[in-house]
């Protein structure tokens, strides 16, 4: 058990949970709704069943209960009265608080019925679309204010990765491929984050298109061996924390001498958290920027 983290801040709490440090103290103070504890050291911490419990406390707030009403609640009742509500079809926040406390215990089983939960009230497409972007992005906003570890971060994606790898191993049989234009998916070097342009090659191969997944830390270079195959090429990359900031307009330009400018039809489609540090406007002809997967779909 010493793998799971059962010990949080204050600050931690805020990460987690969104709520403020000081609505929190609040919320102890005048409903006594938390009971912080102390180390032997006299530093105040909140256990695990503190975080759950502030997690199923700011749902409810969420769904309008006041929160005098809900210190009112036999605390028993509290998880009872969120699956109802989330039952009734407000399921997404509750549904990333699950995978939250699946990722912070090593929960695979949660991970499983809370996503197998899901699937019932929705599609795969919707499930990855307002729950797993959204998880993602807090995932990634929890590991840089190190609420969260390395380990946790890859134990979650890798569930979320096995998940879109069954769902387009599943759709390739019922899809017949009549384009000729060729999708090819890649990760920039040393670029590791590859979930979404996974989800992109599941859209793609759902929509018929021929698309050659490379995957991650791929080389400029070796993107010239598919030109000798195919002429109608379409690059698609995941720009997350590679490349480099002050290397990126380089790199896009560098891209665009190899690959873009050299008598084929080539394109660049990029998505990334990396385009809000870019100037869109004056991108190397060739490269469509997308702020958001959907908007890429959208353009199939």
């Amino acid at each position: 058990m010493n793998t799971i983290k059962n010990q949080f801040s204050i600050k931690d709490l805020e990460n987690l949970t969104g709520i403020k440090a000081h609505t929190i103290r609040i919320w102890e103070k005048r409903y006594n709704l938390l009971q912080p504890k102390r180390t032997d050291t006299n530093i105040r911490y909140y256990d695990l069943a503190s975080f759950q419990k502030l997690l199923n406390v700011s749902y409810l707030n969420q769904n309008g209960y006041k929160i005098s009403k809900i210190a009112e609640i036999d605390e028993k009742e509290i998880p009872n009265l969120v699956r109802q509500i989330a039952a009734e079809g407000n399921l997404e926040s509750h549904t990333i608080n699950a995978f939250k406390l699946a990722m912070l215990n090593f929960d695979q089983m949660l991970f499983y019925n809370t996503y197998d939960a899901a699937l019932k009230e929705k599609s795969f497409d919707d499930v990855f679309y307002d729950v797993f972007i959204p998880l993602l992005t807090e995932i990634g906003l929890l590991w840089q204010t190190d609420t969260i570890t390395p380990a946790h971060e890859h134990f979650i994606t890798v569930l979320i990765r096995q998940k879109i790898l069954i769902n387009t191993e599943n759709i390739k049989p019922k899809v017949t491929n009549d384009s000729t234009k060729t999708f090819v998916l890649y990760l920039p070097e040393d670029e590791i984050h590859e979930l979404g342009i996974m989800f992109v090659n599941y859209q793609l191969i759902k929509k018929g298109y021929q698309s050659i997944f490379l995957g991650f830390s791929v080389p400029k270079d070796s993107l010239l061996d598919l030109q000798k195959y195919y002429k109608d090429i379409t690059y698609v990359s995941y720009f997350t924390v590679k490349p480099e900031k002050d290397n990126i307009n380089d790199y896009l330009n560098d891209f665009h001498n190899k690959l873009l400018d050299n008598g084929t039809n080539s394109k660049l489609w990029i998505l990334g958290h990396l385009l809000n540090s870019m100037d869109l406007d004056n991108l190397p002809q060739g490269v469509t920027p997308f702020k958001k997967i959907g908007d890429l779909v959208d353009k199939l």
